[in-house]
């Protein structure tokens, strides 16, 4: 089979696949924006730098030898000039003329306009996405002013907004803090239901010729 790598449309798919890779030790980054025309060039440049496409075999031999694994998260949206890219890796050698940094660093990961952090669970933790406390703000600056102008139609409009955004758990939390908080000051509407982020694919393949 030849090497391929995933290109994810939409967020959700691009923000799962760090997810379910980061607890299996790619925790060194760097990321960036490539215009379109020029995606599957990068791609293939990491493959051939990094074998971003390695199959699993070849990532055991290379951590045998003490080399790092790598791979490329894309988030390419249909007809959009550009894709957001996000390069991934355990430790070890061979990515020395990337400045990575860890997952676990300050300031945290923040990608796609989520950061990502850990939050405690029975028997330990996991990684989740979140919006940043910035945002966070404005959104409860907004409730204030929606309230204030006693308009529930724009309330409700708001609330399934945010509701519609990633499921993830530390989204997840955030939405449900905003709905309480739209409660608090008055609002008596239907409120949005909250969904979970099912399992997804991680994006559509494109084979690499390094």
């Amino acid at each position: 089979m030849p090497p391929t790598t995933p290109i994810a449309h939409s967020k959700t798919a691009a923000l799962s696949r760090i997810l379910d890779v980061v607890p299996r030790g790619y925790v060194r980054f760097t990321a960036g924006v490539v215009s379109s025309d020029k995606v599957i060039t990068l791609a293939n440049k990491f493959h051939r730098l990094y074998g971003i496409g390695a199959t699993p075999a070849q990532r055991l031999t290379r951590k045998r030898d003490g080399l790092a694994n790598a791979l490329m998260v894309i988030y390419w949206p249909p007809d959009t000039p550009a894709a957001h890219w996000l390069l991934l890796a355990t430790n070890g050698a061979g990515l020395e003329r990337e400045q990575l940094q860890l997952v676990t660093d300050k300031p945290r990961l923040n990608w796609l306009g989520y950061e990502l952090v850990r939050h405690a669970t029975r028997g330990g933790t996991r990684w989740t996405w979140r919006r940043p406390k910035s945002e966070m703000a404005e959104h409860y600056l907004m409730l204030q002013n929606i309230a204030g102008r006693r308009n529930e139609q724009g309330m409700s409009e708001f609330l399934e907004r945010l509701a519609r955004q990633p499921g993830f758990h530390g989204v997840r939390e955030q939405t449900r803090a905003l709905c309480l908080s739209a409660r608090r000051l008055g609002h008596s509407g239907e409120l949005p239901v909250l969904y979970y982020t099912q399992k997804v694919s991680h994006g559509e393949r494109i084979v690499l010729t390094g």
